[in-house]
């Protein structure tokens, strides 16, 4: 599966409930791609190929754990734990992901 089309089932999966009252920017670097942000505002969520200028946290992995992440397969938590991922910013946003978006 292409990045594009993980962060599209990604943005597909968002939990507006969750993200009511948030403004925050969730970066991806794709190590072996792209990179990508998310802008989540209030309830709303937005894809945007590029960089940020002031990203609440940054995730940095290659398109092989984003697509184990994003499908389930893999725990954020394990992935970092396993040193597949790396996060610089807000670490505890971090954790967010899995409340904002239902993965799997």
């Amino acid at each position: 599966m292409s990045v594009e089309k993980i962060f599209e089932k990604l943005e597909q999966s968002f939990n507006a409930e969750a993200a009511q009252g948030l403004e925050l920017v969730f970066q991806f670097n794709i190590e072996d791609d792209k990179t990508y942000h998310l802008v989540i505002n209030d309830g709303t969520c937005k894809l945007h190929e590029g960089a940020h200028d002031d990203p609440s946290v940054t995730l940095i992995m290659n398109s092989e754990t984003l697509e184990d992440v994003v499908s389930g397969e893999t725990d954020g938590m394990q992935a970092f734990m396993a040193g597949q991922l790396r996060a610089e910013g807000d670490m505890m946003l971090a954790t967010k992901l899995g409340d904002l978006f239902k993965m799997g």
